[in-house]
């Protein structure tokens, strides 16, 4: 059978690559310049920064993996380990051939700076909102939760369980949040996004809320957030950049954590800046 994935494909198509254990990693590629691979957090895929990306195809390659666990790219094992993602980001960048700036979204974010730690070929990093104060034991109690939720076809409040207890969403939000959405008519067999929440969460469990441990991360970082988004995101974003010893910390004002898809244009701009300082 032809390797299919050796050859060229056109800007943008998806298109995949066998990861160091046999995953299936989907991805898309376009723009030109300096190549820049953008990680997608929790729930996301392909789509997740493609807000941003599409402003930045003038100056940069973009590359977007979706990550193991979210369609189009394989399951992968489980228990999984954020040494897991670290190898398929090490396998793409053998791919790609040379040094990559690395832009993570959200548990993206962890999973960068995770690769940065490993020794990665990473010339920069931006980080946009890492949930560091989500791993540990407690994520463990979550799995469990979403899962028997997830089990029953109670999407709403396994959706609500995530907002509330890793997103760490506060109260009257989430209330606003539940009496907008719409009803939940989707079909039992409609896809989910379930399978990968749960690996991220095993590799959250395993993890440790350390922020110090990142001062061993030596690349140029720029640290990112909302200005309006909610406790503990603020103080866990500025003790990482007092960790990092070559961070730049910015805030957006009037934003939250989903900045990056409700109002890319400033997110994108900034990031552009940062990636051309010499």
């Amino acid at each position: 059978m032809p390797n299919t994935t050796d050859r060229p494909e056109p800007p943008g198509a998806p298109a995949s690559f066998a990861s160091f254990d046999g995953t299936p990693i989907g991805y898309r590629r376009f723009g030109s310049g300096p190549p820049v691979v953008l990680v997608h957090g929790s729930g996301g895929g392909l789509h997740s920064w493609l807000p941003v990306a599409e402003l930045l195809t003038d100056r940069f390659e973009l590359w977007l993996p979706a990550r193991r666990g979210y369609a189009p790219s394989g399951p992968g094992r489980s228990p999984k380990r954020y040494a897991d993602e670290v190898g398929d980001l090490r396998v793409l960048i053998d791919r790609i051939g040379r040094p990559v700036h690395l832009a993570g979204l959200s548990y993206g974010a962890t999973v960068a700076l995770h690769a940065a730690a490993a020794g990665l070929p990473v010339r920069s990093l931006v980080l946009w909102e890492p949930p560091l104060y989500a791993a540990g034991p407690e994520m463990d109690r979550v799995l469990a939760e979403f899962t028997a939720l997830t089990e029953r076809g109670d999407r709403r409040r396994a959706d609500r369980l995530l907002a509330e207890r890793v997103a760490r969403v506060p109260a009257p939000m989430l209330d606003l949040m539940d009496a907008a959405a719409p009803a939940d008519d989707e079909p039992a067999d409609a896809p989910t996004d379930a399978p990968g929440w749960c690996r991220d969460l095993e590799s959250m469990a395993a993890d440790t809320a350390d922020v110090r441990r990142w001062s061993a991360v030596t690349a140029p970082t720029l640290v990112m957030g909302g200005a309006d988004t909610w406790q503990p995101m603020p103080e866990t974003l500025g003790r990482l950049a007092a960790a990092l010893p070559r961070a730049t910390h910015t805030a957006f004002p009037g934003q939250t954590h989903f900045a990056p898809s409700v109002d890319p244009a400033p997110v994108a701009a900034e990031i552009a800046r940062f990636l051309s300082l010499p």
